[in-house]
């Protein structure tokens, strides 16, 4: 019988495993590692008569007792598509595809909107799904947020209202190994490097972004960023919007905020920005790009404008938790690049004591650590990354104290006495860096964060909108 292969027992190899199983694959799970929580994960799966092997490597061996029969394999986000051993079992003919390429077979018969970007994706996800569900649209949003595309692919494969649109966050990791994804709508927040240790060049890393613009009917792009805006002249059409006016004769943007701070149209004035309490010039570039995928939707001006007063805010994202010895405390997890915990800096009031490390990613560090000597009056670093990030803030002049250590319980207890010593106005989980080094993901991370800080605070953030950025 055909047999599937899924490697990796998170949340999306699961996904993945189940909703292929619910279809009528016979699937196999294999997973490197062998924990505690690995076996909980696979005891429930074997008992939805998914078969599942823990401590199976990313090696051909590991596939030996399936080559005649293996149809497929099917590899989650985090797992390098050029990785030797895919690249082997595709030399033998054996189909290769991401997780999400599996959902959308699921799900490709409704109204996709993909978003991807180096930053911002997460907020315009939430935001997007925000204003078209309280505007009565059935609009789930899944994919690198929330729930995976095949979590969300079987959940709608029970008896239920379908939706109107699935709003998907898109990482390159997921648009690399599903090239059919070809959204309705496709957003563009920006461009920098990042994730250049697994896709090479910022070439190869725009090409994949670029792709999913490409397959999308309607195209959005942030014309404030340098890169996109190098690149207009390549695109035919496309809605352009931007935060900084009106643009060219022969660039005009379609979308853009005016001196007084009202957003504008072709067709004329829409609303005031100041709608959405997210301070930073980054939150107004999302908050256009949003506005100009509702309008896509059919939704009015006035109902956009209505909702987008009422957002409030997104996990792990400069999420502001309540006050410790009189420092606001905010956790911006999700800030995993130099540029993402830059803009998180600047958005939070100084001075700062950040906390900062986990797994370094290839990268400019160079506006971060500009900002840190402007904003930031001690750093505490943890994880595996430590070093490295000591050796460049010890390299650029940084005056503050600097301090490493090896996991975020110690970063806490070292971070809130330097603080109250030096009074600072905030305490900043800002990591700059991946989690992989110590958590499954960000979200884990700063869950942890969120744990270790609630029996301190002072206050709560309830009355307190979160300052929010991306990363």
């Amino acid at each position: 019988m055909p047999c599937t292969v899924v490697v990796g027992i998170g949340r999306s190899g699961s996904g993945a495993a189940k909703l292929l199983h619910a279809e009528g694959h016979h699937v196999t799970l294999l997973e490197q590692k062998d924990g505690a929580k690995q076996q909980e994960l696979a005891a429930d799966l074997r008992q939805q008569g998914i078969d599942v092997e823990l401590g199976k490597p990313l090696e051909l061996a590991s596939f030996t007792p399936f080559l005649d029969q293996l149809d497929n394999v099917v590899i989650s986000p985090g797992i390098a598509w050029d990785h030797p051993t895919l690249i082997a079992l595709r030399q033998r003919g054996i189909a290769t595809e991401g997780e999400i390429a599996v959902a959308w077979r699921s799900l490709s018969h409704l109204p996709w909107i993909g978003i991807t970007g180096t930053n911002g994706k997460t907020t315009v996800t939430h935001l997007i799904n925000h204003v078209l569900e309280t505007n009565g649209l059935k609009a789930p949003m899944a994919g690198n947020v929330g729930h995976s595309a095949t979590e969300l692919a079987l959940r709608l494969k029970q008896p239920q209202q379908q939706p109107n649109w699935l709003v998907m966050e898109l990482s390159s990791y997921q648009i690399e190994a599903a090239p059919e994804i070809a959204p309705r709508i496709g957003i563009w927040t920006n461009l920098t490097p990042d994730h250049l240790e697994r896709h090479g060049t910022l070439t190869a890393y725009r090409k994949i972004k670029r792709g999913l613009l490409e397959r999308s009917t309607t195209r959005i792009f942030n014309a404030d960023d340098p890169d996109l805006r190098h690149q207009r002249s390549s695109w035919e059409g496309g809605i352009w919007v931007s935060s900084e006016g009106p643009g060219s004769s022969e660039q005009a943007n379609d979308l853009w905020i005016d001196a007084q701070g009202v957003i504008q149209s072709q067709s004329g004035r829409l609303f005031d920005s100041s709608v959405l309490a997210m301070p930073g010039q980054h939150n107004l570039q999302n908050l256009l790009l949003v506005t100009a995928t509702a309008l896509q939707t059919g939704l009015s001006a006035k109902a956009i404008e209505n909702s987008l007063r009422s957002f409030p805010g997104v996990p792990h994202r400069l999420e502001r938790l309540g006050k410790v010895h009189g420092m606001s405390v905010f956790n911006d997890s999700k800030a995993t690049n130099y540029d993402a915990a830059c803009v998180g800096l600047k958005a939070v009031p100084a001075s700062a004591v950040v906390i900062a490390g986990g797994q370094t990613k290839n990268g400019d560090p160079s506006s971060w650590l500009k900002q840190l000597q402007q904003s930031a009056a001690s750093v505490v670093l943890f994880g595996s990354g430590a070093s490295e990030l000591q050796g460049l803030i010890e390299a650029c002049g940084f005056n503050g104290d600097l301090i490493c250590c090896d996991d975020l319980n110690q970063a806490v207890n070292l971070a809130i006495p330097l603080g109250i010593k030096q009074k600072a106005a905030s305490l900043l989980l800002s990591p700059a860096c991946a989690s992989f080094d110590q958590y499954p993901d960000f979200e884990a991370r700063g869950e942890h964060f969120r744990s270790l800080i609630n029996p301190m605070l002072t206050d709560s953030n309830a009355n307190n909108p979160a300052i929010h950025t991306e990363g």
